[in-house]
């Protein structure tokens, strides 16, 4: 059985940084791309960054140069830095194995002052 439990969301101000956190079982996770993705209300479901078991990452234009995601394979667990954020940034955060149905079930990321 699958499953992804996101953890990390929260009220920040605008400027400031959080860390996202997706802990993974069930799933050979080390051979598998993850992924970080957001939806805001009224707006569509848009990938904020993956990455490969290689480490290679991809991330969404509205966030290259601000977040960062990184993996810890012993650790079955995903991760998302989120530096300068705005409040356009706000959103709940999903944790997804990429190219499949898994998913968590999202951590809520407030912007604002």
């Amino acid at each position: 059985q699958v499953q992804l439990v996101e953890s990390g969301g929260g009220l920040v101000q605008p400027g400031g940084s959080l860390r996202l956190s997706c802990a993974a079982s069930g799933i050979i996770f080390s051979i598998n791309t993850m992924g970080w993705y957001r939806q805001a209300p009224g707006k569509q479901r848009e990938l904020v960054a993956a990455i490969s078991r290689f480490g290679n990452m991809n991330y969404g234009d509205s966030v290259k140069g601000r977040f960062t995601i990184s993996r810890d394979n012993a650790k079955n667990t995903v991760y998302l830095q989120m530096n300068s954020l705005k409040p356009e940034d706000t959103a709940v955060y999903y944790c997804n194995v990429v190219t499949t149905s898994y998913w968590g079930k999202g951590t809520l990321v407030t912007v604002s002052s």
